[in-house]
């Protein structure tokens, strides 16, 4: 493979990347809006692009191995260590460019995904606050076993000693 099939791979993993940022950010927008109903559609599109960000990763990794070793450089290089490796000239700007562009989008999604993860868990404790709220009184029993919920809290004391 070429470096110049390998950096066509790169770009098109940094496209992928800018579309993860994108659906992050659909989901963020849901959560900051409520609309819950549609969080499960933008859950699984997050996935989709996962999955094909997964598939790009591997197919990277094979092709920047194979032109590390072209480039006398170790089987199992990074692109840190392809860029280490690369002809003085055109391909380290490239490479150099293709690093810088593919840590700034993780660094982006990192932070969008953290985001997302509080709005999760805001919802979360809102929710079990609001159930908890409902039935006060769920799970106080009267001596003689009826819910306190169901009788009323007058009698939760025994009178008839």
């Amino acid at each position: 493979m070429s470096a110049n099939d390998v950096s066509a791979l790169l770009w098109r993993e940094r496209e992928l990347l800018e579309m993860l940022l994108f659906k992050l950010e659909e989901e963020q927008l849901l959560l900051t809006a409520g609309k819950t109903r549609w969080l499960q559609h933008a859950t699984r599109e997050v996935e989709q692009v996962l999955d094909r960000l997964r598939a790009a990763g591997l197919t990277r990794t094979i092709e920047v191995s194979a032109l590390a070793q072209e480039w006398g450089a170790r089987e199992d290089a990074t692109l840190r260590d392809l860029l280490a490796a690369a002809p003085e000239g055109t391909w380290t700007d490239i490479f150099q460019g293709h690093l810088s562009a593919m840590t700034e989008l993780a660094a982006q999604i990192k932070e969008v995904r953290d985001g997302n993860e509080r709005h999760l868990r805001a919802a979360v404790r809102s929710t079990q606050e609001t159930i908890a709220d409902l039935n006060p009184d769920a799970g106080i029993y009267t001596a003689d076993g009826a819910s306190s919920a169901s009788t009323g809290s007058a009698n939760l004391v025994d009178t008839s000693l």
